[in-house]
């Protein structure tokens, strides 16, 4: 059973995306919150699978709450995946380098919802749609700084940079075994690999570093 805390504080919008997660038999809302404080507590009491979190609330906004639960190790199960009104939202760039595992516009069709929070649980992030390779690539074309990638990017091995490359770019691990001529298995590894020689929490995190440290550019692929 996939457990989600809903956080907004708007009662219709936790209303409606309650009915939509609650009539599945797989999912489970088990708390809801109307402020990030909340959220961020309830996160360490119910430990979730998922937090779908607006990113503006008052009080500690879903920023602060976001970086709250990502930063804190008893809940590194826990993937917070960012609610938006629109399209590209400024607060989303900082939610994505706080650790959020991707982020849904609220006016999302319900299979989209529930295909992301699905995808979200079992450890994927949500990078796939074209939407989010757009939010990214904006980040990166707003040519702000860029840090110096460091040591962590300097260990990957060139098929794990390779690898990486295609992770910013959107591409599953499916696609990526597809296109390098890999099992999905060994895709997977590498992926897993990157993760772990980077030291981040999941694909999002992998994805905006790629962006970053200047690996990737948008339209890279294309």
């Amino acid at each position: 059973m996939i457990r989600v805390v809903l956080a907004d504080d708007q009662t219709l919008v936790r209303a409606g995306f309650r009915s939509i997660l609650d009539g599945e038999s797989d999912i489970e809302v088990v708390g809801e919150a109307s402020d990030g404080e909340r959220a961020v507590a309830l996160a360490r009491e119910l430990r979730p699978d998922v937090v779908l979190m607006d990113v503006r609330m008052p009080g500690a906004d879903g920023l602060e709450a976001t970086r709250r639960i990502t930063g804190d190790p008893r809940l590194d199960g826990v993937r917070v995946v960012i609610l938006t009104t629109f399209d590209v939202d400024d607060y989303v760039y900082g939610a994505l380098r706080a650790g959020a595992s991707g982020f849904l516009v609220k006016d999302t069709e319900p299979m989209e919802l529930l295909h992301g929070v699905r995808v979200v649980a079992r450890g994927d992030a949500l990078i796939a749609p074209a939407v989010t390779r757009r939010l990214i690539a904006e980040f990166a074309a707003r040519g702000g700084r860029r840090p110096d990638p460091g040591p962590r990017l300097n260990a990957l091995t060139e098929r794990e940079r390779e690898v990486m490359g295609l992770v910013g770019a959107g591409l599953s691990n499916d696609e990526i075994a597809r296109r390098l001529v890999l099992s999905p298995a060994t895709a997977k590894t590498h992926v897993s690999r990157i993760m772990t020689k980077l030291g981040v929490r999941d694909r999002a995190q992998v994805v905006v570093l790629a962006y970053e440290s200047g690996m990737i550019t948008p339209g890279w692929l294309a």
